[in-house]
């Protein structure tokens, strides 16, 4: 009877619930790595907001962690790999990580998290997608110009290959494990698929997205979210995703005109705006709300992860605008 809303990392550092457990946990990873803690912090927003599916509590980075790499997460500085990629001999020697083992953790988390929602609302398990995580393990951290990781592709596509087949299959298991633990539906995030010229895209990101969604049980809803990848929202709709998760540079009344209501649009909502005021917020999401219009498939979220110096209070004005400002387009 109205658009459903959730928030990309609606779990997260702009609640003081959250903060609180953190600074119990110790360290960000300790919080992933317990799930007691995860499945705390995952229903945490549930609690405070009408929010419409819940998200696992987790990172993109767990695979290439589970792998061996090292990963540590600094204070003001990001992710990095203690032993990144840097040869054909490294990626030849990468396991596959099992997710009964190395990433039972998660899965633990999920089926808590399943328990305590008690059917409230779905369950969303995730994982980065393959491009995404190379470019982290082979940069070692986070980028801006992702030299070394593109030099790979250009230069010696093979062992490129190499390693993104390894990570989709490590990545295909993984969510496979989080839908047999209890989630209700998937999300690959392709957060630096933008990075990639339209060729490099297809082949070095894309293709293994397709991959993953074709190892996944018939029938299972999953979403792919690419930022930067409004050119290509036909080639992402054509993967046999259920979803398609649009950051806020794209108008969704156009890629709605593009891609028809053959699948579900996600968005897109600038997260900047959830920063300004209360008027500000509600008015950008009727604006949202308005460009989708009545009969489409669509779940509001925002474009991209919800920042830190959001006042919780102005989360609350979105979802009770969406709600209610969507009851006339499900009429």
């Amino acid at each position: 009877e109205y658009t459903p809303v959730w928030l990309m990392r609606q779990a997260g550092r702009y609640l003081p619930e959250y903060r609180a457990t953190r600074q119990r946990a110790g360290d960000f990873l300790t919080l992933c790595k317990t799930p007691e803690l995860a499945c705390e912090v995952t229903l945490q927003p549930l609690d405070r907001y009408a929010l419409d599916a819940a998200i696992l509590f987790s990172d993109i980075l767990t695979v290439p962690d589970a792998m061996g790499l090292g990963l540590s997460l600094e204070e003001g500085f990001g992710p990095r790999f203690a032993k990144p990629v840097r040869s054909r001999a490294d990626i030849d020697a990468l396991p596959i990580p099992d997710p009964g083992a190395e990433l039972r953790y998660v899965t633990d988390a999920v089926s808590l998290i399943k328990r305590e929602l008690k059917g409230r609302v779905p369950l969303i398990g995730f994982a980065g997608s393959p491009w995404t995580l190379a470019t982290y393990m082979v940069e070692g951290q986070s980028s801006r110009e992702f030299s070394r990781i593109k030099k790979l592709i250009y230069g010696d596509p093979a062992a490129a290959h190499a390693l993104l087949d390894k990570v989709a299959r490590a990545t295909t298991l993984y969510l496979n494990a989080q839908l047999a633990a209890g989630a209700d539906l998937v999300m690959l995030f392709d957060t630096w698929g933008g990075a990639l010229s339209a060729a490099a895209y297809q082949e070095f990101s894309l293709a293994y997205m397709r991959a993953i969604l074709e190892g996944l049980p018939a029938g299972v809803p999953a979403i792919v979210f690419n930022k930067g990848g409004g050119p290509w929202l036909e080639s992402i709709a054509a993967t046999g995703c259920a979803g398609v998760g649009l950051d806020w540079a794209v108008d969704i009344g156009d890629a709605r005109r593009r891609l028809g209501d053959a699948v579900t649009l996600q968005g897109n909502l600038d997260p900047a705006i959830m920063l300004t005021t209360p008027e500000v917020v509600a008015a950008e999401a009727r604006r949202v709300l308005d460009a989708m219009g009545a009969g489409g498939r669509h779940i509001f979220n925002l474009g991209h992860g919800i920042t830190p110096e959001v006042p919780p209070e102005h989360v609350s004005v979105l979802v009770e605008t969406v709600h209610a400002h969507s009851r006339q387009y499900h009429a």
